[in-house]
Formats: C-alpha cells, sequence, structure tokens
C-alpha cells in the first residue's frame, strides 16, 4: 500500500462507540498528517456516502470511505475495536475498522492500490492475522503488504482465536487455496481445470459484474467473493469490475462461453445488452459480498430451468455517462426522446380511457358532472363518465412528465422537480406541448449548472434535496411565468389555429407527410416525434376535429409496414428467408395492433427495398385518411379501437390501400435481385429487432 498508511494512522484500542466516533477518530490521525485539510468538510462526505449505503460487511469488517476534494493523497486509517462497532452488517458489529480516504482527482494508479485493499479483506488469514497482530508498526507493515499475514500472525499472543466470522471465512480460503493447487483457474476458455476429471466435461462458466457507487471497496471485495466462491464450487468466474478507475471489458468471447452471469451491483451496469440472452442473477453489490455461493447456484439454477434473459431497457443518465463524444444533436434527441418514452404510457391510457368513457356514455359525456357527486352503479353513463374523468386526469400529466422525463435525460434525478414544475406551468399557462419541451430542456440546463458551482461542504448533505429543486424550480417558474412563456403559448395557439384551419388539399399532404414518417425508422426518433405531434393535440378533453384526424392518420400509416410485410410473406413466400416468413405470421398481429416495430426484421434484412416501399404506402394511408375525414379519439388501439373512429369503413380502406401498394412496391423490388438463399439474414434481422424495440420504453407507434 505504499506510504498510504503508517503506524500514525493505526489504532488498535480504537474506544468509539459509534460508526462515527470512529471515522472522526481515524480522520482526525490523517489531519495530524496533513493528509486531510478539513476535518469537518471531510467527515461529512464521509457521512454523505455511509447514507447511499451501509458499509459493514458480514465477518466483522467496516469500510467507512468516500471521495473528497479535503483529502491530499490516498490514505488508509485502521482502527481495531475491542466491543465492536455497528456499521450496519447484518451479522453485527465490526472490530476491524478501514476508513478510506480517496481525493477528488485520485490517479488510477492509487485507485488501483486501494481496489487491492478491498480484495485483501475477503482473504480468511489477513482479516486473521489483523484481529492478532498487537503493534501498530506491523499492522501498518501487514496492510501495506511489507509483512505476510503468517509472519504478523506468529506475532500474536498465545490463546488469540480468530473470531467466528473469520473462521467461516478461513474454510472458503482453505478450500480455495485447495482448488487453486488442483489447478482451477477463473479464466473461461482454458480447459485445464480442476473439475474435468476423467469424464473431459467443462465447468460450469459465469461472468460477472460488479459495481458500487464510490468504485472504491464493495465494487471488488464482491468480485473477489465471487472469484472465492466459484474457486471452492469448481467453476469457472470471470469478474469484471467497474470501478472508479474505469473498467476493462470482458472480452466477447469469454461472455459467449458464458453459461450464466451474475450482475451485483448498486449503479447502472455499463453497456448491460452484451449479457443479453444468458441465465442472469440481479442483485446488489452486498449480496455478491455476503453471499456468493447462492449467487452461483440460483444461476446454475435459471441454467438448467431455460431462463434467459432479455436486452436491457434503456439507459439511464448514468449508463449513457460515457457518451461524451457525442455531438449536441445527438444529446437532444437523446434528451427528447427521454421524455417521450415516459410520456407515451400515459398517452396510450388516458387516451384509450378517454375513448372508452365516450363509447360508453356518448359524445356529450364531457359535459356529465363529476363522479364523486353523481355516480350511479347500474348506469352505463356513469361508467362512461368515470372512464372519461379518469382518462382526463392521466392526460393532465402528459406535458409536465414529457418536461420532467427530459430533464431527466440531462440532469438525471434532480432534474425532475424543476421538470416537472416546468411542465405544470405550461399547461396553467396554456403553453401546451411546445411549452413543455422548452420547460424540459431549460430545467435540464438549469440543474447543470447549479451542480458546477462549487459548494461549501456544510451544504453538500442537503443538495440534492433541498437547495438544487428550490434554487432551480424558482429559476424555472421565473422563466416559465414571466421571461419565455407568453410567446410559446402564443406559437402553441398560432399552431392550433392553423391546424384547425386545414381543409382539402394541405389537409391532404400533412396526412402523406406524418405518413412518410411514420414508416422512416419504424418506431424511431422520426416515427415518434409524428406520433407525439399527434397525441398532443388530442391530449385535451374537446380536442378539436383537425387533431383527431391527424391522430387518424397517423396510426394508420403506422399499421401499414408490418401488415404489408405479413401479406407479401403470404403471397410471395418464395422470395422469403424462412425466418422471414416465421416473422411475417406474428407481423400480422402486430400490425392489425398499431406496433409498427412489426416490420423492422424485414427493414434490418433489406432496408433499400423495406423502407422505401414502406414509406410509399404510408403516405397513401395518410392522405386518403385525411381526404376521408377519418377522426381518431384513441391514440392507441389499432384495430381494437375501430369502433371509435370516425369513417371506419373509409378507414379501413385507406389501411388496406396502403398494405396493397406497400406489398407490390416490395415483391417488385425483391423480385428484381436473385433471391438470397435459404436462412440468410435472420441472425440481423432478429438482432437488429431486439436492440430497436429495446431502445425505447413503449414498443408502440
Amino acid at each position: 500500500m505504499s506510504e498510504m498508511i503508517t503506524a500514525d494512522l493505526v489504532d488498535l484500542d480504537l474506544s468509539a462507540e459509534t460508526k462515527e466516533a470512529a471515522a472522526r477518530a481515524l480522520a482526525e490521525r490523517m489531519v495530524t498528517l496533513g493528509r486531510v485539510t478539513d476535518l469537518e468538510g471531510f467527515l461529512a462526505d464521509v457521512a454523505a456516502r455511509e447514507a447511499q449505503m451501509p458499509t459493514g460487511l458480514d465477518g466483522g469488517i467496516g469500510i467507512p470511505h468516500c471521495r473528497s476534494e479535503h483529502v491530499t493523497e490516498p490514505t488508509l486509517g485502521f482502527g481495531r475495536s475491542a466491543a465492536g462497532i455497528d456499521f450496519g452488517a447484518p451479522d453485527g458489529p465490526a472490530d476491524l475498522i478501514f476508513l478510506i480516504a480517496a481525493p477528488a482527482g485520485a490517479d488510477d494508479a492509487h485507485l488501483t492500490i486501494l481496489s487491492s485493499l478491498a480484495r485483501q479483506l475477503m482473504n480468511a488469514e489477513f482479516t486473521s492475522a489483523l484481529r492478532a497482530v498487537d503493534d501498530a508498526a506491523a499492522a501498518a507493515a501487514l496492510i501495506r503488504g511489507d509483512e505476510s499475514p503468517a509472519a504478523a500472525a506468529s506475532t500474536a499472543p498465545e490463546g488469540t482465536e480468530p473470531t467466528e466470522g473469520s473462521k467461516d471465512s478461513v474454510a472458503v480460503s482453505a478450500a480455495a487455496s485447495a482448488d487453486t493447487a488442483a489447478g482451477t483457474t477463473t479464466d473461461i476458455g482454458d480447459t485445464a481445470t480442476a473439475d474435468t476429471g476423467a469424464s473431459g466435461e467443462r465447468p460450469f462458466r459465469i461472468v460477472a459484474v460488479t459495481s458500487c457507487p464510490t468504485g472504491i471497496a464493495h465494487t471488488y471485495m464482491a468480485a473477489e467473493s465471487l472469484e472465492n466462491a466459484g474457486r471452492e464450487a469448481g467453476i469457472e468466474v470471470v469478474v469484471e469490475t467497474q470501478g472508479s478507475a474505469g473498467f476493462t471489458r470482458l472480452d466477447p468471447a469469454v461472455i459467449a462461453a458464458a453459461d450464466g452471469v451474475i450482475f451485483a451491483h448498486d449503479v447502472p451496469v455499463r453497456d448491460k445488452d452484451r449479457f443479453a440472452g444468458k441465465p442472469t442473477v440481479d442483485v446488489g453489490v452486498k449480496a455478491g459480498i455476503n453471499k456468493p455461493a447462492e449467487l452461483i447456484t440460483e444461476v446454475r439454477g435459471k441454467a438448467a430451468r431455460g431462463e434467459v434473459s432479455a436486452g436491457s431497457a434503456p439507459g439511464t443518465p448514468v449508463e449513457r455517462s460515457g457518451d461524451s463524444a457525442e455531438g449536441y444533436g445527438t444529446k437532444l434527441r437523446k434528451w427528447l426522446m427521454s421524455g417521450v418514452s415516459y410520456m407515451v404510457p400515459f398517452v396510450a391510457a388516458g387516451g384509450l380511457l378517454i375513448a372508452l368513457g365516450f363509447a360508453i356514455g356518448g359524445y356529450k359525456i364531457n359535459k356529465a358532472p363529476s363522479v364523486m357527486d353523481h355516480f350511479m352503479w347500474l348506469q352505463a353513463d356513469s361508467w362512461g363518465a368515470l372512464f372519461f374523468q379518469i382518462g382526463v386526469v392521466s392526460f393532465g400529466f402528459l406535458v409536465p412528465v414529457l418536461a420532467g422525463y427530459i430533464a431527466y435525460g440531462m440532469a438525471d434525478r434532480p432534474g425532475l422537480v424543476p421538470g416537472f414544475v416546468g411542465g405544470a406551468i405550461s399547461l396553467t399557462i396554456n403553453a401546451g406541448f411546445l411549452g413543455g419541451l422548452a420547460a424540459g430542456l431549460i430545467a435540464g440546463g438549469v440543474v447543470i449548472g447549479i451542480q458546477k458551482v462549487k459548494i461549501p461542504a456544510a451544504l453538500r448533505g442537503i443538495m440534492p434535496v433541498v437547495v438544487i429543486p428550490l434554487i432551480s424550480a424558482a429559476i424555472v417558474g421565473f422563466l416559465m411565468f414571466v421571461v419565455i412563456g407568453k410567446p410559446i403559448a402564443s406559437a402553441q395557439k398560432g399552431m392550433t389555429d392553423w391546424l384547425n384551419g386545414l381543409t382539402g388539399t394541405n389537409a391532404v399532404l400533412l396526412g402523406a407527410l406524418l405518413g412518410l414518417m411514420m414508416c422512416f425508422d419504424l418506431g424511431g426518433p422520426v416515427n415518434k416525434v409524428a406520433y407525439t405531434f399527434a397525441t398532443a393535440g388530442i391530449a385535451v378533453a374537446s380536442p378539436s376535429d383537425s387533431a383527431m384526424k391527424i391522430m387518424a392518420a397517423v396510426m394508420a400509416a403506422g399499421m401499414v409496414p408490418p401488415l404489408a410485410m405479413a401479406l407479401a410473406t403470404t403471397v410471395r413466400g418464395r422470395l422469403f428467408t424462412e425466418t422471414e416468413r416465421e416473422n411475417g405470421k406474428a407481423a400480422w398481429v402486430l400490425g392489425a395492433s398499431f406496433i409498427s416495430e412489426g416490420a423492422i426484421p424485414f427493414a434490418a434484412a433489406d432496408p433499400l427495398r423495406v423502407i422505401p416501399s414502406a414509406m410509399v404506402g404510408g403516405a397513401v394511408t395518410g392522405s386518403l385518411s385525411m381526404a376521408f375525414g377519418a377522426t381518431l379519439r384513441a391514440p392507441h388501439g389499432g384495430i381494437f379501437v375501430v369502433p371509435l373512429i370516425g369513417n371506419p369503413f373509409l378507414y379501413l380502406i385507406a389501411i388496406a390501400a396502403g398494405v396493397c401498394v406497400t406489398t407490390a412496391l416490395v415483391v417488385v423490388l425483391k423480385g428484381m435481385r436473385k433471391q438470397a438463399p435459404e436462412g440468410t439474414g435472420a441472425g440481423v434481422a432478429d438482432t437488429a429487432i431486439a436492440a430497436k424495440v429495446d431502445s425505447k420504453e413503449p414498443v408502440a407507434a
């Protein structure tokens, strides 16, 4: 450990009774040596880290630690308590306490040294020697690695015994040593392992990822614990530690050869999609430290039952932290899509409830009194009013949710409060959808700006709970009410008036444009822009006729690509692979349900023929829907909400026309090229649809 720890930083008779007192006692030694410049500021950082997750571990170990600007160089303080101190471990108080102080800008070399200490704490011989040593200098030498645990243990007074927790660990360590001696290795792919034996069967293989909020201690302790348990069980375990010093990605070949995956983490796993499709156990980092054998047993059980994981959900801002090379345009698209993806479920729930209310209670149901004052259990009108009023409440969240999660995409959790406040103000001043977009972007920017300001140590603990929400909400509220709200409200009104005035050729052209957008990327950003534009128009209790026509055109066009691919695989199956023909069967249902993603396997395998064909058919359907004057109050549902559509017969004709046009174009274009051999293209298509569907919250539109 180099000179991170000296005898002056060791207290073998730590008399503190609480974890706060223990941290203070060890920190005072650091201050005396000039390793810490501000005692109270440093202790505030330690307390903030402790509030995230208790740092007590099974086996009588406490590891309070943090990064702090008040630390001048990486430092370790060690204390041994005879009475034990509660650090929140499940098995009771800790008698070995390590205070790990890392500078805010600690380099990779220092962080690597600290991580090696964390791994050592999983070594029973090491912890037993620390309990036995009776000299501060010897303890410091042991921790630095200048003295072996065996030599330190030999200096212990007669009669010294390891604690109960350490005895259990000694057994694990002995088993691990035996396995190592027998030739067991943690490198997947090495066939010279202990349990291959005469049968020649390879051992079960596991890859794991460990990570914790600070990335200094728990990350590496969990890794060591899993590796030790793997050796004891005679299986191969390879761990990727995603710590503060960065991480080295596991070789893709190692992941591909693995039989199971263990995630032991308290922060999002980076590049999680690498592990999709394998039996997976997903737990907190402490479970990786305290019960590795149980996790290994669980993942083996899942593998035996054939349980595998799907692709990961969309990344949070934490997971996207490595995207620093992205341009502003790409980041802006991600921020906006974050808001839209969280908003769409509210659109679907609220819109369908409103549509159901109209279907049951008639088109005057929006004039019904509150069901709190008047509700008759046996009257259809009362149920219609109930569904309508619930839907209106749900729709009331659209703009705040949009704004809140745009800000969340930019600034993580601190952006939620000003984002929601700004979105609610947008509704109050009638700035609508455009106001929500502006409020979300402003809120995220304000929070990012506040986070860059250097804050006194005494205020850090209340920053995320009080200071950032207070200041950011006040700034966003001021801007929305006083500065930009009125111009945005005027723009929103102007756009609404323009849409209401669209008739004839203009309406048909708008329908064609929306159809092209819906079919361009099949559920991607362009598709979502058109869909959000349409749903924003009907997100009121009494939407205009033009808004309902736009919604009808958008949903009709979005149904065309999967239905057309399903029809094409039926009438000209020889032009498609076996896998595509199977996907075609599912595409009937997906298209009828207004899930444009059903066409992605076909577009991924042959984009130059499928996408242009789908766009032409979508434009035909969108323009015809507008020309026929079809209207729609529901934002989703496909053919299942046809009874709620105005001019439903002509609406279905518009969809059929677009499907026939796309089918004809695809058949002609595919017929002009040499037919692909049977079975090709399946892997690319399947991978593409998995990635596409997992790239956002809702799998729709």
